[in-house]
């Protein structure tokens, strides 16, 4: 994986004909920049804890014009920091920080989350309650999950 030099956000990556494109922030993101750099649409899938993608039509991202999603397994939700549902639980989460301010420094670095991740949060549901934040790119390490990102695909030069 590569960080591209014209947006600092996007990852690259050199597949054998193509260059892949990833981390977009929506999907009317990624359908620009396919317009402007001459790109496809395509659907890219990061499995077992690896950051290598597979091109795939698996989470149908594209018909739902999703740019990101993770499945892991029923008992298991993300919520990515531009779903409808994210700011309930970025409230909640707040309001566990707050607690925490209020305790002592052992409790809060005990705690069993990180609350303050500002890289592109995750909300992590497990059973319908709170488990952890994370951020895009390390959910793709997850070894349980797989997660899909929309991507462009450029030809090579």
């Amino acid at each position: 994986m590569e960080t591209n030099a014209h947006d600092k956000k996007l990852n690259k990556y050199e597949l054998e004909d193509q260059i892949v494109y990833t981390g977009f922030s929506n999907f009317t993101d990624a359908e620009r920049y396919t317009q402007e750099h001459n790109g496809t649409l395509i659907e890219v899938a990061f499995k077992d804890g690896n950051d290598n993608p597979q091109i795939t039509s698996e989470a149908g991202l594209i018909e739902k014009k999703l740019h990101y999603y993770v499945d892991a397994g029923s008992e298991y939700k993300f919520i990515h920091s531009s779903d409808p549902g994210f700011k309930q639980y970025a409230d909640e989460l707040q309001k566990i920080k707050a607690n925490q301010d209020k305790t002592g420094p052992e409790e809060r670095y005990l705690a069993s989350f990180e609350i303050e991740n500002t890289e592109d949060p995750i909300i992590v549901i497990k059973n319908d309650h709170l488990e952890s934040v994370t951020s895009r790119e390390r959910s793709k390490y997850l070894k349980h999950a797989s997660v899909y990102e929309i991507g462009v695909s450029t030809a090579k030069s």
